[in-house]
């Protein structure tokens, strides 16, 4: 089965074609953030513009290094949520569009299903069912999933997300946007036992998340000391092990309270390599398995949805309902997908 997967749900735009005989045979990725840095963050509706710029242009080079043509598709897959909603319908109205033109299926993909299941791009020995971290964007989740949309929420953020701590509190440092990736690169010549921070909801006895207090502590910090590039790098530092530590922490609550012993780690944050080295090395003493996407893969990207959408059709003997219902999903929850069926 041969599936084009398209991602627009924020700041990249992302087109993949994913066979499921013969794995992913070309993927192509644009991101936005040079466009947004100005502003510090996201404007929807220059995303939403810049999206109709590239897609199209990205469709075809994708086919092109394939050598494949539209007539080949089997099915579209398009990111039909969470995000926003004027990017989103973007993806949706292409894809839909191709589907009616060529009479084959449009299937809307949830975002974080597909970062969900992305590690399994590169790691075909991973089987269900699994705990997965999902820390994207404006999401941290802890997930125990059964199989393709059979999952079962045990942990989020209330708050603000892992994500969003990076990206705030590197504005705070100086650091522009976006910012997780500056601050952890800082972070590798600073001292992270320098500053003292909080571990936010470490251990609040259940398996949710908050880090606004992090944010706020880094904010009042900031205000009292006078930090030269030395502190700044320290401070960094505390910030990211901080992180590390609490979504560590509950990871492994959430294996012994699931008793399952296989881990993913996917989205934007789990390509920090603070988090894959201790993670590592913690699963190793607990005898637990770690997944992760390529780190081409934990951005958003276009692969993960021509997979996610390949896995559905597959198990779902292509028929899927909605198949070209043209809508999209800003809010979605992803414990209310449905299931394979």
């Amino acid at each position: 089965m041969l599936v084009l997967g398209i991602e627009t749900s924020c700041d990249e735009t992302g087109v993949a074609l994913y066979d499921s005989e013969r794995g992913l045979l070309a993927h192509a990725l644009y991101s936005q953030a040079s466009l947004h840095s100005q502003y510090g963050g996201v404007v929807p509706e220059l995303a939403s513009r810049d999206h109709i710029r590239r897609v199209l242009p990205l469709i075809r080079q994708v086919l092109a290094e394939s050598g494949l043509g539209l007539n080949g598709l089997d099915a579209i897959a398009y990111t039909r949520g969470p995000g926003l909603v004027g990017a989103l319908l973007v993806g949706a109205s292409i894809a839909t569009a191709l589907g009616y033109a060529l009479n084959k299926p449009a299937l809307g993909i949830h975002h974080l299903e597909g970062h969900l299941l992305s590690p399994l791009l590169s790691e075909p020995a991973l089987k269900f069912p699994f705990v997965a971290l999902l820390v994207s964007g404006g999401h941290t989740q802890l997930m125990q999933v059964s199989h393709v949309g059979e999952y079962v929420l045990l942990g989020e953020t209330v708050d603000d997300a892992a994500g969003e701590a990076f990206d705030k509190t590197a504005k705070l440092l100086g650091l522009g946007y976006p910012g997780g990736a500056a601050l952890a690169k800082l972070a590798q010549q600073g001292d992270s036992r320098r500053f003292k921070l909080p571990r936010p909801m470490l251990h609040s006895g259940d398996l949710d998340f908050s880090f606004s207090g992090l944010k706020t502590a880094v904010l009042t910090l900031i205000q009292r000391e006078s930090l030269n590039e030395q502190s700044r790098a320290d401070l960094a530092a505390a910030i990211e092990a901080a992180i590390v530590e609490v979504l560590i922490a509950k990871s492994l609550a959430a294996l012994e309270q699931s008793g399952l012993r296989q881990l993913v780690v996917a989205g934007g944050v789990g390509a920090n390599r603070k988090l894959r080295d201790e993670l590592t090395q913690h699963a190793a003493r607990e005898g637990i398995r770690v997944f992760y996407p390529e780190l081409e893969f934990c951005t958003d990207n276009g692969a993960m949805i021509a997979f996610a959408g390949a896995m559905r059709l597959q198990q779902a003997g292509i028929k899927v309902s909605g198949l070209k219902d043209f809508s999209v999903k800003p809010r979605w929850d992803l414990e209310l997908l449905e299931a394979v069926s």
